[in-house]
């Protein structure tokens, strides 16, 4: 008599494991970036302002020597060669836009990678102007200080438009946008040349 073939023994399935999921305290917030929306830039807007009013108040107290003087003065133009030229170019590639020569993503881009050395120039003029003696009771004195503030004021608010048509660069901008770009270059030129000519005759005084 043969023997029974053995069984063979069932193998055990088990369910695949429910996929984890992180849970919401485990993951990570974005961190809050300058251009994130209007409260941010109004923020940054508000330490401008008060970084700007400590400015104005140490370049009326404080006396530099003639060397000092000297050093201060080349700072100054050279960081008006450097922010004033790289506003000029960027408003060059705006244009180049606006009349069909390139594309909406290469003068964004252009832009964008131009706010460096604007933003170097800007802070160079205004460090470097505190050592310059400027006259608390002239009016053209004051009046480029006024420019000064509200070039940096359109500098954080044009980096938040930047952002906003680089959202939408696939498509034609709307005509909100472009205003808002050509009420920002014109504000630009406006100051700072405001700025060049007023320095130019106060050098002549």
């Amino acid at each position: 008599m043969s023997a029974l073939p053995s069984e063979t023994p069932l193998s055990v399935v088990r369910p695949p494991e429910p996929a984890r999921t992180l849970t919401s305290g485990a993951r990570h917030a974005r961190p809050l970036s300058l251009y994130d929306s209007w409260w941010t830039v109004a923020g940054a807007a508000l330490a401008l302002c008060a970084a700007w009013a400590v400015c104005v108040w140490i370049s009326f107290h404080v006396t530099a020597d003639a060397t000092l003087h000297t050093a201060a003065l080349f700072i100054h133009l050279a960081s008006l060669v450097l922010g004033f030229g790289a506003v000029l170019v960027a408003d060059y590639y705006g244009l180049l836009w606006v009349t069909g020569r390139c594309s909406l993503q290469e003068a964004l881009g252009s832009a964008g990678r131009l706010h460096l050395p604007i933003w170097a120039g800007l802070v160079g003029l205004v460090l470097s102007g505190m050592l310059l003696h400027p006259s608390p009771s002239s009016a053209l004195t004051a009046v480029k200080l006024v420019l000064v503030l509200l070039l940096s004021l359109n500098g954080l608010q044009a980096g938040l438009l930047n952002k906003r048509m680089a959202e939408r660069s696939s498509a034609s901008p709307a005509p909100r946008l472009l205003a808002w770009g050509g009420a920002t270059a014109a504000v630009s030129q406006v100051c700072w040349w405001g700025a060049v000519v007023i320095g130019f005759m106060n050098s002549q005084s």
